[in-house]
């Protein structure tokens, strides 16, 4: 397993589905629960992608991507969030914050094998 993907979601149902995803394509999927876990995380191994559920409760989304973005050795680390599609002020705020894709629940379920593997069609934020 090549690549390295941090993810922030505690939602048992996708953290499951994102675990058993990132095997069958054979990425490694590291859960983090607060921002200073992922940033000392990012520091330490350079993760291929930060995915982060917009809803956790365990960390503010927007105050990770700053601290991220902030930081000129981390900010190159693609952000990917995901929200309920109707939480349209959430993604604007994630948006603004420096997510650098923000998508619906749906599609980044429906293309999750694609977006763990980095062989995704580039689609525009949600």
């Amino acid at each position: 397993m090549s690549r390295t993907i941090i993810a922030i979601v505690d939602d048992l149902f996708f953290a499951s589905k994102i675990r058993g995803t990132g095997e069958q394509v054979s990425v490694r999927v590291q859960f983090i629960k607060s921002i200073s876990d992922a940033v000392a995380k990012a520091r330490e191994e350079v993760p291929a992608l930060l995915i982060v559920d917009l809803n956790a409760r365990c960390c503010d989304a927007t105050e990770l991507a700053r601290a991220l973005k902030a930081d000129d050795n981390l900010n190159g680390i693609p952000l990917l969030g995901f929200f309920s599609h109707i939480q349209t002020e959430l993604q604007q705020a994630a948006l603004a914050a420096g997510f650098d894709r923000v998508m619906p629940r749906s599609a980044f379920t429906r293309n999750l094998a694609e977006i763990l593997s980095g062989n995704e069609r580039s689609e525009p934020s949600a």
